[in-house]
C-alpha cells in the first residue's frame, strides 16, 4: 500500500505547472513543415508525440510571458548607495517635480513607493529580506532610471 501511495504521489507531481525559466535570450521560428523554439542556456528539451498525446521535457514550454525592457532617460543623474544595502538606502538626485521612487523585489512585487521631496532621501530597508531588488525612479510615469540593488543582511 505504501508503494502505491508513493508512486501515486510521484505521478501526481507531473501535473504541477509552476515551473518557469527566466531567459535573457531566445526565439521562435516556424515554417509550413516545422517549428523551433529555444532559450539560451537551456541544455535539453524534447517533445515526443504519438499523434494523440504529447510529452515535453525541459523547462521550455508553449506558455509565453514576455517582459519588456524600458529605455531610461540618458541625461538623468542620480546616486543610490550603499549597494549592497544594510538598514538604510540613500537616494540622491536633483529635485524636480513629480519624481517618484518604486522598490520592487526580484519577483516584480512592489514593496515601497513614494515621492522624492529632497535632494537626498533615506529609506529604511531594515525589514527587507536578503535578496535582489530594483529601484525605479520615474517622473510622471516615464522611467528616469533603474538601479539593481542587493541586500545581504
Amino acid at each position: 500500500m505504501k508503494f502505491v501511495l508513493i508512486v501515486g504521489l510521484l505521478l501526481s507531481l507531473t501535473w504541477v505547472s509552476a515551473q518557469q525559466v527566466i531567459s535573457a535570450q531566445g526565439d521562435s521560428y516556424t515554417s509550413s513543415t516545422a517549428a523551433i523554439d529555444f532559450t539560451v542556456g537551456e541544455v535539453v528539451i524534447n517533445t515526443l508525440s504519438d499523434g494523440s498525446n504529447d510529452l515535453t521535457q525541459g523547462f521550455h514550454q508553449t506558455h509565453w510571458n514576455f517582459l519588456g525592457v524600458e529605455d531610461a532617460a540618458p541625461q538623468f543623474e542620480a546616486n543610490v548607495f550603499p549597494n549592497p544595502m544594510g538598514s538604510e538606502l540613500h537616494i540622491q538626485c536633483p529635485v524636480s517635480e513629480n519624481v517618484h521612487f518604486s522598490l520592487f523585489d526580484a519577483a516584480g512585487r512592489l514593496l515601497m513607493q513614494g515621492p522624492l521631496a529632497e535632494e537626498e532621501q533615506i529609506l529604511n530597508v531594515t525589514l527587507l529580506a536578503p535578496g535582489s531588488y530594483v529601484l525605479r525612479l520615474d517622473q510622471g510615469g516615464e522611467l528616469l532610471k533603474n538601479f539593481k540593488l542587493v541586500k545581504n543582511q
